[in-house]
């Protein structure tokens, strides 16, 4: 007798670093990639993927030193692939100097990543590659939330940043791709959706449209088994004040907020060519926080070039007085290319760094806040998993709260007759506050 010879399932192991917009494209990488088994174990994995960051300089040695690391304790005869923004932007210098990768690609071809594993080449293709309705993905981390990305480049010209350089210019996806796409992943079970990209507020001004976002939330709101969304990356001046009444208007859409200012004085947005004045911006911005339960997310730049000493104090004072829901802070760091790094005015690393700690600490102490207002309040949140802290404890997030960087509550009660199921909203009472996490008791399940 005969037995047929089965093939060894080979592995794969992908790191993402970076945003939320690499998650998608890594999702993209793993749909083209199905036939292979996921797996954390570097030193048995056949093809090991990492998918780089260039924003900044942190971002850069993060994905050095990662990739680095796998090599040494890869196996023999696997393959490394180097993708990514990091990869395309330095892809003449990163193919001399890393003899150790296998295949280098950038930001052109995520859909075309079984080829170049197979054949093991490079390939960098000159336009960017923007995710569409025709692309398998593997979600990753969620049974119940998918990122979908809006468009891929920016017409944006600020100072510090690079990305367009690598990125190119704003290329926004159809509504009729995205709504596809939504549906598709509706129907494999996902209710909850993060619509991203480097500049979401000019999500179809490329095709003619002025505020396309509005036109995004009226078609999603038509769509059967989406409960909840968010809109992250807004910027200043593509955002008007319809696009937040319109959010807050929504019943899909939460009052999530999250538009990254970089600072608040009127001198270092035009240094910085952020392209909105002060006023407008407050505006803006209190607008944003005049909505009921609204969640205000955004980041700042510590340091720039020509920010004196009176901007910086500004901005300090701006940030106690928002009281923003969650911030983030940068150093300043050069980026090739841009204005600020053939500025004159540079600041020393030192004074950069204390203006972060500075800001840092401002931000911890009205996050806190923030926290704090919601113990004795009853709100909806989803139910991820058990705890990574204890195995009676149930890690949960508000259903505004966008995954992984708004924080986590642990459900340590349950009113219920029944048990709790992931993936599913309940709606909650926040007890105490424990460090910076909130401890909730389930008093309902929501349909």
């Amino acid at each position: 007798m005969k037995f047929s010879e089965t093939k060894p399932t080979k592995t794969l192991h992908l790191v993402s670093l970076g945003c939320t917009k690499n998650l998608v494209d890594s999702e993209v990488m793993l749909g083209k990639l199905s036939e292979y088994k996921l797996t954390n174990d570097n030193d048995k994995a056949d093809v090991i993927i990492v998918n780089t960051c260039g924003f900044i300089d942190s971002a850069k040695e993060e994905s050095i030193n990662t990739i680095l690391n796998l090599h040494e304790q890869r196996k023999e005869d696997s393959v490394l692939v180097m993708a990514g923004c990091l990869s395309e932007r330095y892809k003449e210098e990163l193919q001399k100097e890393l003899p150790e990768i296998d295949v280098f690609t950038g930001v052109g071809d995520y859909d075309r990543i079984d080829e170049l594993v197979q054949q093991k080449q490079s390939n960098f293709k000159d336009e960017v590659f923007l995710v569409n309705d025709t692309n398998e993905r593997v979600i990753t981390g969620s049974n119940y939330h998918a990122y979908v990305k809006l468009s891929e480049g920016c017409n944006q010209s600020c100072s510090f940043c690079a990305i367009p350089s690598f990125k190119g210019k704003l290329h926004s996806r159809t509504l009729e791709s995205l709504v596809k796409e939504v549906k598709s992943l509706v129907s494999k079970g996902y209710i909850d959706f993060s619509f991203v990209s480097q500049d979401s507020s000019s999500f179809l001004r490329d095709l003619g449209y002025k505020d396309g976002l509005i036109s995004l939330i009226d078609e999603i709101e038509k769509i059967k088994g989406v409960k909840t969304a968010r809109i992250l990356y807004l910027y200043p001046s593509t955002t008007s004040l319809e696009l937040i009444d319109k959010i807050a208007d929504s019943k899909i859409f939460v009052n999530y907020f999250d538009m990254p200012l970089q600072h608040i004085s009127a001198s270092m947005l035009k240094i910085m060519k952020r392209g909105k004045g002060v006023e407008k911006l407050r505006e803006l911005m209190s607008h944003m926080r005049s909505k009921p339960n609204s969640f205000v997310r955004t980041t700042f730049i510590a340091g720039h070039p020509g920010e004196t000493q009176e901007d910086f104090q500004e901005l300090c004072d701006y940030l106690e007085e928002f009281k923003f829901d969650r911030a983030n802070v940068f150093s300043y760091s050069d980026e090739e290319g841009t204005t600020a790094c053939k500025s004159n005015e540079k600041i020393e690393q030192d004074l950069i760094d204390s203006r972060a700690q500075d800001l840092g600490e401002i931000i911890t102490n009205t996050t806190f806040e923030s926290l704090e207002n919601e113990i004795g309040k009853e709100f909806e949140v989803y139910v991820d998993k058990q705890s990574d802290e204890h195995e009676y404890l149930l890690s949960a997030r508000k259903t505004i709260w966008a995954p992984d960087i708004d924080g986590e509550i642990y459900i340590n009660d349950n009113e219920l007759d029944e048990q709790i199921e992931f993936g599913k909203v309940y709606k909650v009472k926040a007890t105490e506050l424990a460090g910076d996490k909130i401890l909730a008791t389930v008093v309902e399940k929501c349909n």
